[in-house]
């Protein structure tokens, strides 16, 4: 669809400037009429060449993140209820936010509003920025003059996201350091201390043990090959992300992330929580079952548990319950189950689905503590274990020696 450039005249006389996404110049005139302004001049716009910079130019630019999205949401609702129009508004915080990126969506929302589309059309142009589930309940707000309460609530679920998202990255800091320093450890070890170890063994032209042949064979191998081991690395991680990207290999990966040992459990039950919290969130504000799943899918960040929500949802469409469909997924534990059924016979499904994500959010919580005890042994193993290889590789031979001096 092509875009056209505008020249108008609000109702106060004021110029305004902008640009339309339509079929015709025609389409654009009868929008600006509808929205009250007058056009002057709309003429067709050539932005291919232009997007496709943009993007170049993007790839650079930082990301939002959930904070920087919870502080908009509480923004917006504190400007919606104060009755400041959202025009100024938006013009105002993209003028004194930090982040390029979002002041970059703000101000092209702020152009699109002026044009005359609806705010969550113009916000649904930024979908890596603003989430399915901002851009329909944002539409529900403007269907029912309720902007403040759709912002209010998006300010809530993106704030428990973030916490929920801090846990994890809390719990799983040490182990990634311990590994990290493994993996600094072993490289040293094979390119300065093996290799002056095995120069000084080979000076007594003895049989060494097998520890050590193996020690010094494995550095050789390394300081020999490193660059194609590297290239290898490399291909293997961005093969299995091409490959994580494929429909059949998302699902796949997001299936065993589900039941995989140590984190399966926390995977699942973030998951599911973020679900629960998510369809509790549309409901609340209004929008309809069918077409809150369908958000849902979109924003539970699991390939397979997505699928599994589209299947509740067709479900649901040729007259089966919630609670039928979501016991046929096979996701939710009995306990979860019975709290769905009994909120869709009382009518309080919402309120039981916050209920049902308040229990993830606390069984996350307890299954993250007993990772940090689960991992510490492992790791401890693990780094036992290198000392001894690497404490039988060296001294070994030095003991060897030793005694055959003494015997000479």
């Amino acid at each position: 669809m092509p875009n056209f450039a505008y020249t108008a005249r609000d109702n106060k006389g004021a110029a305004v400037q902008g640009e339309i996404e339509a079929h015709s110049e025609d389409l654009v005139a009868d929008q600006l009429l509808r929205s009250g302004i007058t056009p002057i001049r709309i003429t067709p716009v050539k932005v291919v060449a232009g997007r496709r910079k943009g993007r170049a130019l993007q790839l650079s630019r930082p990301t939002v993140s959930l904070d920087e999205m919870a502080m908009l949401a509480r923004q917006l609702r504190s400007l919606s209820k104060a009755g400041v129009p959202i025009l100024r508004g938006l013009q105002g915080l993209a003028d004194t936010t930090s982040n390029p990126t979002l002041a970059d969506a703000l101000t092209d929302v702020h152009r699109q509003l002026q044009g005359g589309r609806e705010l969550h059309a113009a916000l649904a142009l930024h979908p890596k920025v603003f989430s399915a589930l901002f851009i329909a309940l944002v539409r529900v707000g403007e269907n029912t003059g309720r902007l403040d309460d759709a912002f209010a609530h998006l300010a809530d679920y993106l704030e428990v996201e973030k916490r929920t998202r801090e846990r994890v990255t809390a719990a799983l800091r040490y182990p990634m350091v311990v590994l990290f320093a493994i993996l600094v450890a072993l490289v040293i070890m094979n390119i300065w201390v093996i290799p002056t170890f095995a120069q000084a063994f080979a000076r007594y032209n003895t049989e060494l043990p097998l520890m050590t042949r193996i020690l010094v064979g494995s550095s050789e191998l390394f300081v020999a090959h490193w660059p194609e081991m590297l290239v290898a690395v490399l291909l293997g991680v961005f093969g299995f992300r091409a490959w994580v990207r494929t429909r059949r290999g998302g699902l796949t990966w997001s299936a065993f992330l589900l039941r995989a040992p140590l984190i399966g459990g926390i995977v699942r039950k973030a998951t599911l929580g973020r679900f629960a919290q998510s369809l509790a969130l549309t409901i609340r504000s209004g929008v309809p079952l069918v077409q809150g799943l369908s958000v849902v899918a979109g924003v539970v960040d699991n390939a397979y548990v997505s699928a599994q929500v589209q299947s509740m949802r067709s479900g649901i469409e040729k007259g089966d319950s919630v609670f039928r469909t979501a016991a046929a997924t096979g996701l939710f534990t009995p306990l979860v189950l019975q709290m769905l059924a009994v909120g869709e016979e009382t009518g309080a499904l919402d309120q039981l689905l916050g209920e049902t994500a308040e229990h993830y959010q606390a069984e996350v919580e307890f299954e993250l503590k007993r990772l940090a005890d689960a991992i510490e042994p492992i790791l401890i193993t693990v780094i036992g274990a290198l000392v001894a290889v690497l404490a039988l590789g060296v001294f070994l031979p030095l003991w060897d020696l030793s005694s055959a001096a003494r015997g000479g």
